[in-house]
């Protein structure tokens, strides 16, 4: 759907209600089958769940699962089937064809063409709605749902896009058991977001995190109030006509060099945008701690956060049942 200046300086988006996006198109690929996801509560429960069930607190009613053809089944059986009994979902397929017309997925590539082509694939299923977009297996906690669905429904376009974004605090977003990759923010003194760089390799050095740029040569040291994005973003959907906009030139510019491996990064779009002065990102601030499963040794942590999280009575011991 496009978006012209007048629909823009109306905010024709106020009063939809804003939708969740999960991108979840890579979770088979990371855990060799759904089947082999571990739960991380002893009722079954995956990350996935508590995200959900902190998001329909908040007060989103839909939600929206982008995943692959592969895993439909699967992704239905162990996760789909459970959350259709307590909100709306709908599910899009990130297939490496979706392309511009006059495309071609190269032969040999089997790796997803990136995050913003994944929202991109969500055009048709979202309309209007303005959207929060999220990790499948990320855990965000309470606060940054509440807050992103608060500033989504009260956002709207005038003579610029107005966008969000959940910020943390680096050095609780680190694992002990190897590097992770980050979006590395720099804020103006209004929590207005001036640029993101994409950092794919950081790691905790004693107490320090330090990332490098060539291949663990020279490290580059992180402060601790350094702020990242961990993909829990909020849109109005003229985002989507930009990131349909800008694909052709993304491919025309990266499919000869790196045909097999280049990703069209979301954070990349909007860091574009505003250096274009075509959009601004609201940065909402959390102070929770992330939790994640980047390498297997990260399971224990994320069970006993949980644990800790039912004890002081901030879910119910039975997830679902006694929502």
């Amino acid at each position: 759907m496009a978006w012209n200046d007048s629909q823009r300086k109306e905010g024709r988006i106020m009063g939809k209600k804003p939708v969740l996006v999960i991108m979840a198109a890579g979770m088979g690929s990371r855990y060799g089958g759904l089947k082999q996801i571990d739960p991380v509560d002893g009722h079954g429960n995956l990350i996935i769940d508590f995200s959900i069930y902190d998001a329909v607190a908040a007060g989103f009613e839909k939600v929206i699962f982008i995943i692959k053809k592969g895993i439909e089944e699967e992704f239905k059986e162990h996760i789909g089937r459970r959350m259709e009994k307590h909100v709306e979902v709908a599910y899009v397929y990130q297939e490496l064809d979706r392309l511009p017309e006059g495309y071609c997925c190269p032969d040999e590539r089997v790796k997803p063409w990136g995050t913003g082509h994944a929202v991109l694939c969500c055009a048709r299923e979202l309309g209007d709605a303005p959207f929060a977009v999220i990790n499948a297996d990320d855990y965000y906690g309470k606060s940054a749902f509440q807050v992103i669905f608060e500033q989504l429904s009260h956002m709207a376009d005038d003579d610029m896009y107005h966008y969000t974004m959940v910020g943390y605090d680096l050095y609780k977003t680190l694992t002990d058991y190897g590097h992770v990759a980050r979006g590395v923010c720099a804020l103006d003194e209004n929590s207005m977001l001036q640029e993101i760089a994409e950092r794919t390799r950081i790691e905790k050095h004693g107490d320090q995190a330090e990332y490098t740029e060539d291949d663990g040569d020279s490290w580059i040291a992180l402060p601790e109030n350094t702020v990242v994005s961990m993909n829990l973003w909020g849109f109005t959907p003229s985002i989507l006509e930009e990131l349909e906009k800008r694909f052709p030139s993304f491919l025309d510019d990266n499919l000869s060099s790196n045909p097999l491996k280049c990703e069209y990064f979301l954070p990349f779009v909007v860091d574009q945008m505003i250096r274009e002065g075509q959009a601004d990102v609201k940065v909402l601030r959390s102070a929770d701690n992330w939790y994640g499963v980047t390498y297997k040794e990260d399971k224990e942590r994320v069970v006993k956060a949980i644990r800790a999280f039912k004890e002081a009575g901030l879910y119910p011991e039975c997830l679902w049942e006694e929502k």
